[in-house]
């Protein structure tokens, strides 16, 4: 009912029009208002009125000059990072060690057979023997097959102007820039062309050879692709084709191992997950001793995973199935002692090339990428490593673009499956992988692989070394992975403090090689040596860690306490100053409503009047019409003179005395109350 009063009161205000209008109501706001300056505007003469007016007008501009730096300061969600040093008992880091040697060379020998002839010949050769003494001749006849599909190229660069390419499998030696005898054209740029339709990837190395000739060698191995992801014939089969794709080398050693890692990985992708475990090391016969504090442990104490880098890789205090250990105290005593032997003498000769233990300290359930994150422990040394914990906390949006979980993040984790946290490093390789089975149709054998799809190799996917080159030299792809990734929000990063003394002892070598024989292998005879064995101290050097936090530059306090602190340096004004301000503009605008009805509804009465410009009758002028045959507007034409009806009688006007203009002396004292 109320509410029903109050819009009829509305109407009435409408139909009533403005009770003040635009200057009335400036002059109130100026007069009333708790603001400074508005007031002396309109009480003082008409020279200070001016100056007034232009301060008045001058510090309100810069107060929404200060107010937009403000806003704008805010809006830009700026972060500042603190640093707090705190005491506590900590967890213990996760530790995941392995092999530098992914595979056991007697277990794979037989898979890697016929490339570690071929690799051989092909040292051979560009060593440059003499004819006659190369070993090829006495075996059996190369496969060439693996060979021209990512063949090595030699650049011999004695002359520097005439450079001489020269196949290693092949007697032709072309200078730069003529053809060869097979018809394939090279140009100055190391652009080589390939004469069979093949997938291969281009890589190029420089030898420097130190013989009396004092000749430069170059491998240059060229890759050239003969099937895309789309199952498109291409070849590299004229100068400057766009399918093929070159990598230069300083040194054939480079070469050589890049070309044997490309070759074993089409390989060993085609052998089951469960082949590859087995030929891989085993935590009985790699990690000999074990103790933690106190107590002891051994190898049961390891969770085995299978990392593509290094084959078998086991992790303590993973914390998939346990909780986590807790480090009672700083110091070596109470950290982890690990004795790790390598088995160098079974290394695979050409695949790797460094010998030792790969080792990394990370967070419980993430998952180890040792490749980038990892670091090595020599043979035959004691690596004592001191930890330093820092915790990261950033701030999600809209101050950084971070995750807390990963579940915000476009990119499919295909490291999930090991039930792992996310990292960013998990994210860029499902990124990559995903591109590559998107374009190349297979899957890289160093990642994971998601559902019904397959690893590329040379037979099923001739064309997947170009792919895979083209695709890792796209900064395009490159950086959209890096725009879908994110940072985690919250990280746990362990710095180390890296010390090594020999070990052990040429005192104590003898005894010490004794007993770990035998208690490895249950033989009094010395089945160890100094080049494979491995002692590990890992440690927290102290219990203080590091908090590095990030929170926010500017909150909505202080953005409220600087725009009034502003205005009120400027203006004299508070939040009441605000409100009078904004009733000023509530009753400007319902003074301009009034006046658009009122408008309109002049409009519609000028449209009346252009339709009926006569004034409307009077009261006699109707009698008149009445009685006044001349009124009628009968047309009589239309009859005939004798049919014409007579005209009707005027009616005569009703006799009311309401009508009648009584004498004031007449009217009675009830005509005065009504």
């Amino acid at each position: 009912m109320n509410l029903k009063k109050y819009f009829i009161r509305a109407l009435h205000r409408l139909q009533k029009g403005p009770g003040y209008t635009y200057k009335e109501l400036l002059v109130w706001y100026c007069d009333n208002t708790n603001t400074h300056g508005p007031k002396r505007i309109i009480k003082e003469g008409p020279k200070k009125k001016l100056i007034w007016f232009f301060l008045t007008l001058l510090f309100a501009s810069l107060v929404f000059w200060q107010w937009g730096i403000l806003i704008n300061t805010y809006l830009s969600y700026n972060v500042t990072s603190s640093l707090s040093i705190g005491f506590k008992t900590m967890k213990f880091p996760a530790v995941t060690v392995c092999n530098a040697n992914p595979f056991k060379y007697s277990e794979v020998k037989h898979l890697l057979k016929e490339l570690d002839r071929l690799i051989e010949v092909a040292l051979e050769r560009i060593l440059r023997p003499t004819p006659g003494n190369s070993s090829e001749n006495a075996s059996p006849p190369l496969d060439l097959e693996l060979w021209h599909q990512i063949p090595l190229v030699l650049i011999d660069e004695h002359d520097k102007d005439n450079p001489v390419i020269v196949d290693i499998f092949e007697s032709n030696q072309t200078a730069l820039g003529n053809e060869t005898a097979g018809g394939n054209q090279t140009a100055a740029d190391n652009q080589t062309a390939a004469d069979n339709q093949t997938a291969a990837d281009n890589q190029t190395a420089a030898d420097n050879q130190t013989a009396a000739d004092n000749q430069t060698a170059a491998d240059n191995q060229t890759a050239a692709d003969n099937q895309t992801a789309a199952d498109n014939q291409t070849a590299c089969s004229h100068q400057g084709s766009d399918n093929c794709t070159y990598r230069n080398f300083t040194s054939a050693a480079q070469a050589v191992t890049e070309w044997y890692i490309l070759q074993s990985t089409s390989i060993l992708s085609k052998v089951p997950l469960q082949e590859r475990i087995r030929m891989g090391y085993q935590a009985e016969d790699m990690i000999l001793a074990c103790l933690y504090g106190a107590e002891p442990c051994n190898y049961k104490n390891f969770t085995q995973i299978y990392h593509p880098d290094h084959g078998n890789c086991y992790i303590f205090n993973w914390g998939m199935d346990e909780e986590a250990l807790n480090s009672s105290n700083p110091g070596a005593e109470f950290g982890l002692k690990l004795i790790l032997d390598i088995s160098q003498q079974d290394y695979i000769p050409y695949l790797s090339s460094a010998a030792g233990a790969r080792l990394m300290l990370h967070q419980q359930k993430s998952f180890p990428f040792l490749k980038d994150q990892g670091i090595y422990a020599m043979a035959g040394t004691e690596t004592s490593i001191g930890v330093l914990v820092d915790e990261l906390e950033r701030m999600g949006y809209p101050y950084s673009d971070c995750t807390m979980n990963g579940s915000d993040v476009p990119v499919k984790n295909l490291y999930s499956q090991y039930n792992t946290s996310y990292s960013i490093q998990a994210c860029l390789r499902s990124c990559f992988q995903n591109h590559m089975i998107e374009i190349c149709g297979c899957g890289h054998y160093m990642f994971p692989l998601p559902e019904r799809v397959n690893y590329c190799n040379n037979e099923d996917y001739p064309g997947w070394a170009y792919c895979y080159s083209s695709l890792r030299s796209s900064i395009r792809h490159r950086q959209i992975c890096i725009d879908s990734c994110k940072e985690t929000c919250n990280d746990t990063q362990y710095k180390m403090t890296i010390s090594m003394a020999d070990w052990p002892s040429e005192a104590s070598e003898d005894w010490i090689f004794h007993i770990l024989s035998y208690e490895r292998d249950m033989s009094t005879n010395v089945t160890l040596d100094r080049n494979g064995i491995i002692k590990l101290n890992i440690y927290f050097q102290e219990y203080n860690y590091r908090t590095i936090s990030e929170s926010a530059a500017t909150t909505i306090v202080w953005l409220l306490s600087s725009l009034g602190g502003q205005f009120g340096f400027w203006m004299g004004g508070s939040v009441l100053c605000l409100i009078e301000f904004g009733e000023i503009i509530i009753d400007a605008l319902w003074i301009t409503i009034i006046n658009m009805i009122s408008w309109c509804k002049g409009l519609k009465q000028k449209r009346v009047q252009a339709r009926y410009p006569d004034a409307p009758p009077t009261v006699s002028e109707l009698v008149e019409a009445h009685t006044n045959l001349g009124f009628q507007h009968e047309d009589t034409d239309a009859l005939p003179r004798d049919k014409v009806l007579p005209p009707e009688p005027g009616t005569p006007p009703p006799n009311y005395d309401s009508l009648r203009v009584q004498p004031l002396d007449v009217l009675g004292p009830d005509s005065d109350t009504e």
